[in-house]
C-alpha cells in the first residue's frame, strides 16, 4: 500500500519518511514491511512490558534492559516481540550500550518470526536525537497539511462567490477529495453534480431514493450511509442541508470506494456548511428583500395608491433590509468605478457593498453599483471605498416616497463625478447648471468654446472677454451693456461682431449665448488666477 497523500492525514508521518531523515548509521536488521505505516510517536522504554502505555503506530526504542538475565531467554524475547506486534508497534530500535555490544540474536530471530521491523541504533546516536528528529518532521508535515487545508478552504470560498456557486463548490470539492458528489434540492431533484477523478457521477438516482427519504424526513445533524457495486460507490454517504430551524432544504450525497481520512472529512464538512449557507440565503434567509422586491415588481403603483397599512408594510420590509427602523431616513448611493479598480465579478462586488454599507439592497449597474443604506457615509467610510478604486455620489436623507427622486438627483451628478474623479454629496452641491457641471467639465467647456479668444495676447483677450461677459449679462441689450461697460453702443456692437467672427458662432442664438455664459464662469481656470472680464 502506498502512503496516503499529505492532505489525507494529520499528525502523522510514515516510518519510511522518518527513516529517510535519520542518521545513516542506523542499520535495518529486519524489514517487516511497515515502511508505509503511520507513526504516532517515538518512545524509549525499558519496561519488560511497555505495551499498556503504547499507542498504535509507535517507534519503540530500548537499550535492552528487559533482556538482561532471565529476560534474555528465547521464550521471553519472543513473548516481548509478540506483545509489541499485537500492540501494532511500527518498529523497534535497539540501542548499543550500555547493556549490550550487539543486538541479541534471539531478538533478531523473534522480529523475523513475528515480522517486526528492527533497527540497530549505534552508541553515537542518542535516543533523544531520534525523538527530536521525529518531532521536527512531524511539525513540518503538519504545517504542510494545514497549508493545503487552508488553500482548499480558500478555493471553496472562491467557489461560493462565483456566479454558479453550487456547481463551482462541488467542482472544488471533488478536486480535493476522491468522491463523486450530488447536490439535491428539497424536492429530491438533482441541482448540481461533481465528477470524481475517474469520471464517475455516481449511481442511478432511483437507487438513492431510500437514502434521500431518510435525509429529507429526519432531523438534526446526521450522516446517512449506503453502498453499491458501481465503481466509486462502495461507500455512499449523505449529509442533510438544514435551515436554522432544522427544516430540511436539500442534501449533499458523496460516493467513494474507500473511507475518507480525517482531513478529507474536514473538507467535506466545510463544503456542507457553505452549501447550507447558500441554500439558507436563497430559501429562508433575508426574507425581507425578496418580499419587498416581489411587492414592488408586481404592484409598483401601490407605493402611491396603496393604503396606509400596505405602505407601512413596505416600510417595515425596507427597514428590515437596511437593518434599520421604519422611521429612520436612508440614502441612495451610486458608485462609479475609476481606473485601477479591481474587477472582482458581480457576486463579490454585491457582497462587498452589502458589507460596507450594511444593507441588502444593492444592484450592479453599467456604471458600477447603486445601493440604499441607512448609513450617513462619513468621511472614513468614503475613504475606505475610494481606496478600492471607486468614487461615490452620496444622496441626501430621504424616506420611502422620496427614493425615486433621490436616485434621479444622484444620477444627475454621476457624469460630474466620473469626469472629475472626485466623490460628491448631493446635499453639498449648488443646484445650478454651473454647480452641477463641476469645475473640470466646466473648464473643458470653456476651453472648447473660447480657444480662439483665449489664444490672443492678454491686452487684446481681456477687453474682449470683458465685453462678452457684460453683453451676455445684459441679455444682449446694446444700451444696457454699453452703460454697464462704459462704452458707446456702436463700440459694443463692433466688438461683439469681432467675437462672433473669432469664435465662428452666431451670437444671436439663445443656445449659443447660454453656452458661452456657462463657459465664462470657468474661464479664470484657463487664463490664470486673476479674474478677467471685469470693467
Amino acid at each position: 500500500m502506498s502512503p496516503e497523500p499529505a492532505t489525507a492525514r494529520l499528525s502523522f508521518v510514515t516510518l519510511e519518511q522518518f527513516v529517510e531523515q535519520l542518521p545513516p548509521e542506523l542499520t535495518m536488521l529486519h524489514d517487516g514491511g511497515s515502511g508505509a505505516s503511520l507513526l504516532r510517536w517515538v518512545e524509549p522504554s525499558e519496561l519488560e512490558d511497555p505495551t499498556p502505555y503504547l499507542p498504535e503506530g509507535e517507534f519503540l526504542l530500548t537499550a535492552g534492559l528487559p533482556f538482561l538475565g532471565k529476560g534474555g531467554s528465547a521464550a521471553k524475547v519472543d513473548a516481548y516481540v509478540r506483545r509489541l506486534v499485537d500492540a501494532k508497534v511500527a518498529a523497534l530500535g535497539f540501542g548499543i550500550r550500555p547493556y549490550f555490544d550487539a543486538v541479541p540474536a534471539a531478538l533478531i530471530e523473534a522480529c523475523r518470526t513475528h515480522n517486526l521491523t528492527l533497527f540497530e541504533v549505534p552508541e553515537s546516536v542518542p535516543f533523544a536525537a531520534i525523538g527530536l528528529e521525529f518531532s521536527q518532521l512531524l511539525e513540518s508535515d503538519n504545517a504542510r497539511v494545514f497549508r493545503q487545508l487552508a488553500e482548499t478552504n480558500r478555493q471553496l470560498m472562491r467557489a461560493v462567490l462565483s456566479p454558479r456557486p453550487e456547481h463551482e463548490l462541488l467542482a472544488a470539492l471533488v478536486q480535493r477529495v476522491p468522491v463523486w458528489a450530488l447536490l439535491v434540492g428539497a424536492d429530491g431533484r438533482v441541482r448540481a453534480r461533481g465528477h470524481n477523478a475517474g469520471g464517475s457521477t455516481g449511481v442511478e438516482h432511483s437507487l438513492l431514493a431510500p437514502m434521500l427519504e431518510r435525509l429529507l424526513s429526519g432531523s438534526g445533524p446526521r450522516v446517512e450511509m449506503d453502498g453499491f457495486e458501481q465503481p466509486g460507490s462502495a461507500l455512499v454517504f449523505g449529509h442533510p442541508l438544514r435551515s436554522t430551524k432544522d427544516a430540511n432544504l436539500g442534501a449533499l450525497i458523496l460516493g467513494s470506494d474507500a473511507p475518507l481520512s480525517p482531513a478529507q472529512n474536514n473538507v467535506v464538512q466545510a463544503a456542507v456548511g457553505l452549501l447550507e449557507l447558500l441554500v439558507r440565503q436563497r430559501t429562508s434567509g433575508s426574507l425581507a428583500p425578496s418580499q419587498l422586491a416581489t411587492a414592488m415588481l408586481l404592484h409598483p403603483e401601490s407605493l402611491v395608491s396603496g393604503g396606509t397599512k400596505h405602505v407601512n408594510g413596505l416600510k417595515d420590509l425596507l427597514a428590515q433590509s437596511l437593518s434599520s427602523t421604519r422611521s429612520a431616513q436612508m440614502r441612495v448611493i451610486q458608485g462609479i468605478r475609476v481606473e485601477g479598480a479591481a474587477d472582482d465579478g458581480p457576486v463579490r462586488e454585491v457582497l462587498q457593498w452589502r458589507r460596507l454599507f450594511d444593507t441588502k439592497l444593492v444592484e450592479i449597474t453599467e456604471y458600477g453599483f447603486a445601493a440604499i443604506t441607512r448609513l450617513k457615509v462619513d468621511d472614513s467610510l468614503l475613504a475606505d471605498v475610494e481606496k478600492l478604486g471607486w468614487r461615490l455620489v452620496i444622496g441626501e436623507p430621504t424616506e420611502l416616497h422620496g427614493l425615486s427622486a433621490a436616485y434621479q438627483r444622484a444620477s444627475s451628478l454621476r457624469s460630474r463625478v466620473a469626469s472629475s474623479g472626485v466623490s460628491a454629496r448631493v446635499d453639498e452641491v449648488t443646484w445650478s447648471v454651473t454647480g452641477l457641471l463641476g469645475r473640470e467639465a466646466g473648464t473643458m467647456l470653456a476651453e472648447r468654446l473660447l480657444t480662439p479668444l483665449l489664444a490672443l495676447e492678454p491686452d487684446r483677450r481681456d477687453p474682449l472677454l470683458c465685453v462678452l461677459r457684460g453683453w451676455l449679462s445684459e441679455n444682449g441689450s446694446w444700451d444696457g451693456s454699453a452703460k454697464l461697460l462704459g462704452l458707446h453702443r456702436n463700440s459694443v456692437r463692433r466688438q461683439i461682431g469681432v467675437l462672433g467672427e473669432l469664435l465662428d458662432m452666431d451670437l444671436n442664438q439663445a443656445q449659443v449665448r447660454a453656452e458661452l455664459w456657462f463657459a465664462l464662469q470657468y474661464v479664470d481656470e484657463l487664463v490664470g488666477a486673476d479674474p478677467v472680464g471685469t470693467a
